[in-house]
């Protein structure tokens, strides 16, 4: 029946081409856009393929300025207005990989890779879909003027402390070691989550408490029940998973707070891929806080910075472990590691053999799992792009919020997505039994011509069988099976964005998504990657992005030290001291629920 109905959708699919181009409607202008929305030939494209020019960073240049401004020596303005350590690099072909270089005229040369597999990297820079707008930005340097901005879903990361009960590496931020406590207090928190939701115009906003580790705040649960009740669509943290694992109750407070998602901090399967960090038995407590949070309700995402050379070899094997207990793990998202915070003085031998990319991934994953391919299963975040768009139309009219919709550059952020079956934990990679590329093809022209519902309905329907192959689909998945799941998350269910992302626990068949998410660091500094990832925060005159405030000159050093609520010998002497995990003791911990699964070791 599936192969009749692929058949007819073939054959129906260049009438409504035709329907479409001939009839196509003015897209919709909803409420929360400062225009209609944009056609994919109305967007913009960035600079891609190589060979290339950017703007990047020499990162001797930027660590002089940053302490010259933490001593005093300077002020803070010469970041903005004095463009420090601003040079032209070139990302090109060497060697058969891609590589950035640039060179300082005081510091020399500094190269980098980028890519380790051409035929993938060049994939995934096809498949990115075009951004709606063009950051003010670009206007301080050499391409072009902005266009409307349309905003897109973000996640607000707010630090509620800088303080953290380990002393590993690596540590983006340098957590406990750079002589300051910065630590929000209640009044800063709930102004930084007030104003955020004024960002014009609404899409999605999530939230997501992080640190230092968050949960030593003593505004954690009660920065999540206000986040919750403000409006804020998702709401989550990112942990370390020691106050979780060793307090049952903690978790279920938070549940109830309004906390739906944990971003854990996961480096491997087994304690020895884990003894990096320097706690004994740490492979033990993310187990604990897998199951505790599990029991309160609130889902997992495993955050893994990736290091070669130090757990690498770990790729497949947390796959494994994540599709054993796809009833509690949604997300793994592998970050290969970012040599900044208490990494950035590495040396150049430790730089380059401790490199990984997200071309890296994507191919120990294939090695490692045996069943994804880095040329048909991987795509840009951004390419999901065209589902937000489909939302958007979908809901024009009916909401006050516009869809997610991750406009992150395509050397950024990859993903691919399994489908799991939770009874007995066999995996399918969704390329594998559907057309993705094909289809966020179909999904562009469907939302382009901008049809009344009832025939978009019709059209996305005709779109997914064709698109749908089911001599490759595992039993029991079928198109009516796709077809359901799939217009939970596009609108067609609700009235609301989100209004069915609880969904998943109808379906016999769970989507695991494995995501890479590379975030800079001065050596790989690219301007025209930070530019897409901006979000605006506070005043006109100013925009910080996650790239930009983590690496790049370092806004995070100089804020932080600017705003701090302490030295750390003050602290302790007027508050105390926290409990710091290291030097590879083992802490307590409740007895196990005995609900995780481990894979078999490969």
């Amino acid at each position: 029946m599936s192969q009749i109905l692929r058949l007819a959708a073939n054959t129906i699919w260049p009438l409504l081409r035709a329907y479409n181009t001939r009839f196509e409607r003015p897209s919709p202008h909803p409420s929360w856009a400062p225009a209609p929305l944009l056609k994919r030939r109305e967007r913009t494209f960035p600079p891609l393929g190589w060979p290339r020019e950017t703007d990047s960073l020499c990162p001797q240049c930027v660590k002089e300025v940053r302490g010259a401004i933490l001593d005093g020596s300077a002020e803070v303005r010469t970041l903005v207005e004095g463009r420090p350590g601003e040079v032209r690099a070139q990302i090109l072909e060497k060697d058969g990989a891609l590589v950035m270089t640039k060179t300082c005229e005081k510091h020399g040369e500094c190269e980098d890779v980028i890519s380790v597999d051409l035929p993938f990297t060049a994939r995934i820079e096809r498949l990115f879909p075009g951004r709606d707008f063009v950051s003010p930005a670009s206007k301080l340097r050499d391409h072009g003027t902005s266009t409307i901005k349309y905003g897109r879903g973000a996640v607000l990361t707010v630090d509620l402390t800088n303080r953290c009960n380990m002393m590993c590496d690596p540590c983006f931020m340098d957590a406990n070691q750079v002589g300051f406590v910065h630590e929000l207090e209640w009044e800063e928190v709930q102004k930084i989550l007030d104003d955020s939701l004024e960002v014009k115009p609404r899409r999605q906003m999530s939230v997501q408490f992080s640190g230092g580790e968050p949960t030593l705040s003593p505004y954690f649960l009660r920065a999540i029940g206000y986040a919750k009740e403000a409006g804020y669509f998702c709401v989550q943290c990112a942990t370390n998973g020691i106050a979780f694992a060793q307090d049952p109750a903690l978790a279920t407070a938070a549940k109830e707070a309004g906390l739906r998602l944990a971003y854990l901090q996961f480096d491997g399967v087994g304690e020895e891929s884990n003894a990096h960090r320097k706690v004994g038995n740490l492979f033990e407590v993310k187990l604990r806080a897998i199951e505790n949070l599990h029991a309160a309700g609130i889902d997992v995402v495993l955050v893994v910075t990736v290091v070669r050379g130090v757990n690498d070899d770990q790729v497949g094997q947390i796959v494994r472990f994540a599709i054993e207990n796809a009833d509690k793990i949604t997300v793994v998202s592998f970050q290969p590691v970012s040599f900044t915070g208490r990494d950035e003085d590495i040396s150049d031998a430790d730089r380059k053999s401790r490199r990984y990319t997200l071309s890296h991934l994507a191919r120990d994953l294939h090695d490692q799992l045996g069943a994804t391919e880095p040329m048909r299963d991987w795509f840009p975040l951004s390419s999901l792009g065209p589902f937000g768009d489909l939302t958007d139309l979908m809901l024009a009219g009916k909401t006050e919020w516009g869809a997610l919709k991750c406009g992150c550059h395509p050397n950024c952020g990859i993903g691919t997505a399994l489908l799991v079956q939770k009874r007995t934990r066999q995996m399918v990679p969704l390329a594998q039994v559907l057309d993705l590329e094909g289809l966020l093809a179909d999904i562009q022209e469907i939302t382009d011509a901008a049809q009344p519902r009832v025939v978009t309905m019709g059209a996305l329907a005709v779109a997914l069988c064709r698109r749908f192959d089911a001599r490759q689909a595992p039993p029991g998945f079928s198109i009516a099976t796709l077809v359901r799941q799939f217009l939970s998350q596009t609108g067609a269910r609700g009235s609301e964005v989100g209004a069915h992302a609880q969904d998943a626990a109808e379906f016999e068949w769970r989507v695991l998504f494995v995501a890479g998410m590379w975030f800079q660091d001065l050596f790989n500094y690219d301007f025209r990657r930070t530019e897409m990832c901006i979000i605006p925060y506070g005043t006109q005159e100013g925009e910080i992005s996650f790239c930009a405030y983590n690496t790049g000159v370092g806004w995070r050093q100089v804020v932080e030290k600017m705003h701090a609520s302490a030295t750390l010998a003050d602290w302790h002497r007027t508050r105390g001291r926290h409990p710091v995990y290291a030097k590879n003791q083992k802490l307590p911990l409740p007895s196990p629920r005995g609900t995780i699964r481990l894979p078999i070791v490969t």
